[in-house]
């Protein structure tokens, strides 16, 4: 499911991808709806997120930080 979500988050597809993974609960899960809510502009939102996933907001651009996440969807 992570791939999937990833996948239309980089279609710009953000509803479906945040539909995807808003009932998830494993920490890749939440770095990416960390991101997606970083993606829409919700920083504070992101920061909850980040935080639950046991991380910061990375210094990447939305894109660099879409392609990080991309490379470890099979590692998590």
């Amino acid at each position: 499911m992570h791939e999937k979500a990833l996948w239309f988050a980089g279609k710009g597809d953000w509803e479906t991808a945040h539909e995807i993974v808003q009932d998830m609960n494993d920490k890749f899960s939440s770095r990416i709806h960390a991101f997606l809510h970083r993606q829409e502009g919700d920083i504070s939102n992101a920061h909850y997120w980040y935080k639950r996933a046991g991380t910061n907001m990375p210094a990447l651009s939305i894109d660099e930080e879409w392609v990080e996440l991309f490379k470890e969807r099979n590692s998590s």
